[in-house]
């Protein structure tokens, strides 16, 4: 019974981050620019306010155009600020 437990606990399942974009960039080859809105909510004055932050994304067949609307997933890292691929549009 020890051993089925380590097993189990040995066959972790690995969630990668996965995120809703627009393409703003296309201008790199194999890469686009996703920027990510994120709506936060101040904790004194209750303002909702948008934090955008823009991620470089790994476009293997250049298929994305700017304006699509995309999932990405993080992986490994394939240059310095690259870390993130392109997963499937969306709309």
């Amino acid at each position: 019974m020890i051993k089925a437990e380590k097993e189990i606990k040995s066959k972790k399942e690995v969630k990668f981050r996965e995120l809703k974009g627009l393409i703003v960039s296309d201008k790199m080859d194999k890469t686009v620019v996703v920027k990510v809105d994120n709506i936060k909510r101040h904790k004194i004055y209750k303002k909702s306010y948008t934090i955008s932050i823009r991620y470089k994304a790994h476009d293997e067949n250049n298929e994305y155009q700017v304006g699509d609307f995309v999932l990405i997933r993080q992986i490994r890292p394939l240059s310095k600020e690259k870390r993130w691929q392109v997963i499937r549009k969306i709309k």
